[in-house]
């Protein structure tokens, strides 16, 4: 199955109101922003969208939001990996029938399953949808950690087409680049490694930092996609600061203070995060006056 999700996909976050509810309206406004701003496509409901409190119910109608905000205008990938199989199956099924184009998978977090646990779970969860899937590994989330072996087996599945590789590993990275099939691809799952995963044949990224520098990525992708890799590592370099400081605290928190302070009122996170201690908020702000 040969898909293209596009270079560079943010992983939303959720907006939430006052009081922690979900806020369907202010989610489909952010949507269309990010788009609107550079991105080729959103992820719904994935780690910075907060899906671990929240409920299948709030992610089925997110889906459906996201995905009837954006008309087609770009892609929207529904986040619907837990760790049981069972829950990833029927939300996977029922995400569906939510106008999404395409599923992102997470390695099971909690049960710290085996290499032909972590190969199961995902080839039962890519057989219940016609939907092309995206998996997620991001061992600092889950502990289990998916090699690059599992991978590029589970790349063999028809509709299994990207990984998004957060392992910060450079050897497993270019071992999947090196033999996954023509029409599997790869993105970063950390901004900061964006540029170095290019020059390893990754695709783009799965981008937290694209809320608030979307056209600076874009740019840096394109670039480099073009050949101006000079170019490309310019915008790389400016951007380091950016990188680091929206993760000085537990992802959303710093980018969802982010957005907030730029305007955009996504609302708090919810417990058990908490929002970001006043030298951190600080911090932040100093670094957006420089976005």
């Amino acid at each position: 199955m040969s898909v293209y999700f596009g270079n560079l996909l943010t992983a939303m976050v959720t907006p939430f109101t006052a009081d922690g509810e979900v806020n369907y309206d202010k989610a489909a406004e952010l949507a269309v922003y990010l788009v609107d701003n550079g991105a080729d496509g959103v992820v719904v409901a994935g780690t910075t969208g907060e899906a671990s409190t929240l409920t299948d119910e709030e992610k089925i109608r997110l889906f459906r939001t996201v995905a009837g905000a954006l008309k087609g205008r770009a892609k929207v990938l529904a986040g619907t990996g837990t760790n049981s199989t069972m829950d990833t199956l029927q939300l996977t099924k029922a995400a569906g029938e939510c106008g999404v184009d395409g599923i992102m998978l997470v390695v099971p977090y909690y049960n710290k399953p085996s290499q032909e646990g972590i190969y199961q779970h995902f080839a039962t969860a890519a057989a219940a949808t016609d939907l092309p899937v995206m998996l997620y590994n991001v061992p600092t989330r889950t502990v289990a950690s998916m090699t690059a072996e599992t991978t590029l087996r589970l790349a063999q599945i028809p509709n299994i087409v990207a990984v998004k590789e957060a392992s910060g590993n450079v050897e497993q990275i270019s071992r999947i680049c090196a033999g996954a099939p023509a029409d599997f691809v790869l993105y970063s799952g950390d901004d900061v490694a964006t540029l170095p995963i290019l020059a390893l044949g990754g695709r783009g990224v799965v981008s937290v930092a694209s809320h608030v520098a979307a056209k600076d990525i874009k740019n840096m992708i394109t670039a480099f996609h073009a050949g101006e890799t000079a170019l490309a590592a310019r915008i790389h370099y400016s951007l380091l600061n950016l990188f680091k400081t929206i993760f000085i605290a537990t992802n959303p928190v710093p980018i969802k203070t982010a957005m907030n302070i730029l305007g955009h009122d996504v609302g708090p996170v919810r417990l058990p995060l908490v929002e970001l201690t006043e030298e951190q908020y600080e911090e932040l702000k100093k670094v957006l006056g420089q976005v």
